[in-house]
């Protein structure tokens, strides 16, 4: 559990099973993400059953972000490795914009590096969605290159050395 000023990021429990659902079938999600399909309650009892595998082994995390014991949102690492991870974030609708998701991103940032000893982060973001690139852009994320839909951003530790960041950026 890691835990901020107004949140906590905590590993998925039984009790968060409708609120995934809700959020993992919101359509109006799908344009952010890249799994668009619906899940049964059923996939995703089973998801949450096995969400306690270590990060090595299963090479993904899904922390809940919880404010006043409510879930709000998840915030991912996936494509784990032991050097770099993908970061994935989505906030309910009603606690947007209130500083949720850049406590959430900050947390998890200092988890990545200093806990996990990763060396970057990174995400790709659509570009109509502003809001993301304002966010991660906010907290240090750096766009690296881009396409016709997405931008890609990276966030290398702080700690680590220039010939790194050098060898990164190439």
């Amino acid at each position: 559990m890691l835990k901020g000023n107004n949140i906590l990021l905590r590993p998925l429990k039984v009790s968060d099973l409708n609120f995934l659902f809700e959020v993992e079938n919101n359509t109006d999600n799908w344009k952010y993400g890249t799994e668009n399909k619906q899940y049964t309650k059923d996939d995703l009892r089973s998801y949450i059953t096995n969400a306690t595998e270590d990060i090595s082994v299963s090479k993904q995390f899904r922390f809940v972000i919880d404010w006043k014991d409510t879930p709000i949102g998840f915030i991912d690492l996936f494509d784990y490795t032991t050097d770099s991870a993908g970061v994935g974030l989505i906030v309910a609708k009603d606690y947007r914009r209130r500083g949720f998701a850049k406590e959430a991103l900050h947390l998890l940032s200092v988890y990545s590096f200093e806990s996990l000893n990763l060396k970057k982060l990174d995400c790709n973001i659509k570009k109509d969605n502003l809001a993301s690139i304002k966010l991660f852009t906010s907290c240090g994320f750096e766009l690296k290159r881009e396409n016709e839909e997405l931008q890609y951003f990276i966030k290398l530790a702080e700690h680590k050395n220039k010939t790194i960041k050098k060898l990164l950026n190439n």
